[in-house]
């Protein structure tokens, strides 16, 4: 096997993830700190109970995306490989171990619509298990089919995921509403 592909590993739940999401955000949050606004647990490890590569997704919310870069030398000494915006215009993107990665760091500006859309889909997720369960389902036959091939893995899940995402806004529209009335 070359060592220089990514395997595609789905992996089943592990209730650790949390931690490991925690521990990694107390020393990113000491690294940004002086741009930080929130960060977030975000994708398939963020969900209990579904199958998911076992990479820790990590949103990061901060106050301007253009300063950012200032701080790669920190993020370096996490281990992390800064990839600028990596497909996905005002983003900063960054890697954490390499083709055997454990982490990821997506950053946006507060008020990106990609903030809000993953923070949707992880709740919506969470509130509807069924769609939580097809999702997990997807991902391990995917991840059978394309074992060497994270391309088409990705490009297996994206139309599920819009779909996904239009329900999950649709349905934090209708949360917001309802807890209004609730005021």
């Amino acid at each position: 096997m070359n060592n220089s592909v990514r395997k595609v590993e789905v992996v089943s739940y592990n209730s650790d993830w949390e931690n490991k999401f925690k521990e990694e955000a107390k020393e990113i949050e000491k690294v940004l700190r002086d741009i930080l606004i929130n960060i977030y647990h975000i994708g398939s490890t963020a969900i209990p109970n579904i199958k998911a590569k076992p990479v820790i997704d990590i949103l990061v919310e901060v106050e301007d995306i253009d300063k950012v870069d200032k701080y790669n030398q920190g993020m370096e000494k996490l281990g992390y490989e800064p990839m600028g915006e990596y497909g996905i215009p005002k983003r900063r993107f960054f890697i954490k171990g390499g083709n055997n990665r454990t982490h990821h760091v997506h950053i946006f500006q507060r008020g990106n619509e990609e903030i809000e859309r993953h923070i949707n889909f992880k709740e919506y997720m969470i509130a509807h298990p069924n769609e939580a369960e097809k999702y997990s389902k997807l991902k391990e036959e995917l991840s059978k089919k394309y074992k060497y091939d994270i391309e088409s893995y990705v490009e297996g899940k994206s139309k599920f995921i819009r779909e996904i995402d239009k329900k999950a806004k649709l349905w934090k529209e209708k949360e917001l509403i309802k807890n209004r009335g609730e005021d």
